[in-house]
């Protein structure tokens, strides 16, 4: 146990246990659930290009995709941390928080800008299961990341906005019941801001499939659910609209800096992960009459791993908390999604160089895993856009976009 009061490494016991003190019994309960869900269910999953439904109906079952829905909805009213908390284990345990964490950072919009009839309406059925809410529409084909020159439009007819254009990058749409939609509803040569004329629409994919909706799977190197939606004369009552009309882009906000610390999470679970698998094989593997680990060229990548994950965890902390109090964090939510990316990313290379030609054996899951570390550099953010944000949003240095 060191000051922090973070045990590593338990001397009894060669494998790493990275556990912080808080939530102890929700880091056991996750723990516990994903032993049910070894390699060979997921490895099974991207064999049939199938989605993780056991998974995470057990989770909904044992109450963690309603963790952060206050207790009058019927979830446990917990803070962001507790969700991160969540998505960490999931993945430090081998399995995928990308097949369910849409549900936890999507929250933040409906709780803090949705009316009480929407929050009475939905919030219920999401935490029981009965509604799946797993599907974000923002990114364009055209636009990418350029959010406010997006151009899905909404127009206002009687009691529907009627809803033209097209969306990419729409993971689990196919298995969602409901739909978070960014949209625009004044034209940009129309706006006083560049920020306003965007507003956020809660879309019933059930409904909307069939009557304006087609939704188009994109085949990529994970299996992560992913779609193309064209949106034709899709009709969606006005009551659904979140907040006022014209100010979606300030409630996105909250739904992205939500999304980067809990994203976040789960990346330090994917450094867990390759860790763990990395150091327990570096000792038990002997070339040359001697443990691989004792070279330096297997062991001092390893440690860079670890103190890149140690202080990754610190900036999710300060994501996490700010978040919770309702203060700014923009800084610390993109400084966490970039520090846990990278921390991950450099854990899974340093992995799979020390299993060597086994770290490509699917039996090993670190291929996998290590795939779904790539891809968390460039979505749901790019790294190269949050260096970007900090070059001229936190050190002042002109636009470079």
């Amino acid at each position: 146990m060191d000051e922090a009061g973070t045990a590593f490494m338990d001397e009894e016991n060669p494998a790493m246990v990275p556990l912080g003190t808080d939530y102890p019994e929700i880091r056991d309960s996750v723990q516990a659930i994903c032993k049910n869900f070894p390699g060979e269910y997921w490895r099974g999953l991207e064999d049939d290009d199938a989605y993780a439904s056991e998974f995470v109906a057990a989770l909904t079952e044992a109450g963690f995709l309603a963790a952060l829905i206050p207790e009058a909805y019927g979830g446990s009213g917990l803070p962001l941390r507790a969700g991160g908390v969540i998505l960490e284990e999931i993945n430090a345990a081998g399995c995928e928080s990308t097949s369910c964490h849409a549900q936890m950072y999507m929250m933040a919009m409906l709780l803090r800008h949705g009316t009480d009839e929407q929050k009475q309406k939905y919030l219920p059925g999401i935490a029981s299961g009965e509604i799946r809410y797993q599907s974000f529409g923002v990114t364009e084909p055209t636009t990418g990341s350029e959010t406010l020159k997006l151009k899905t439009r909404a127009e206002r007819d009687g009691d529907h906005y009627v809803v033209n254009g097209q969306k990419i990058w729409t993971s689990r749409a196919l298995h969602s019941d409901l739909m978070t939609l960014l949209v625009r509803t004044t034209p940009v040569g129309q706006l006083k801001k560049r920020t306003e004329g965007l507003s956020v629409l809660l879309v019933d994919i059930n409904e909307a499939v069939g009557n304006g909706m087609t939704i188009q799977p994109i085949d990529t190197m994970v299996k992560h659910q992913t779609n193309e939606i064209f949106y034709d004369n899709m009709r969606v009552p006005a009551e659904n609209l979140i907040g006022e009309e014209g100010q979606g882009f300030r409630y996105i906000l909250d739904g992205m800096n939500s999304e980067r610390v809990l994203v976040a999470h789960g990346s330090l679970g994917d450094s867990r992960f390759f860790i763990e698998k990395a150091v327990n094989y570096a000792k038990e593997r002997e070339v040359f009459g001697r443990p691989i680990g004792q070279n330096q060229g297997i062991q001092f990548p390893l440690a860079r791993a670890y103190a890149e994950y140690r202080a990754a965890d610190l900036m999710v902390r300060t994501g996490a908390t700010l978040f919770q109090a309702g203060q700014p964090c923009g800084e610390e939510a993109n400084l966490a999604r970039l520090m846990t990316s990278e921390a991950a990313w450099n854990a899974a290379e340093a992995c799979m160089q020390t299993h060597g030609g086994f770290g490509v054996a699917r039996e090993y899951d670190i291929e996998r895993k290590w795939r779904h570390a790539r891809m968390s550099r460039i979505a749901p953010v790019s790294t190269n856009l949050i260096l970007a944000y900090i070059g001229h949003s936190v050190l002042g240095l002109p636009k470079s976009y």
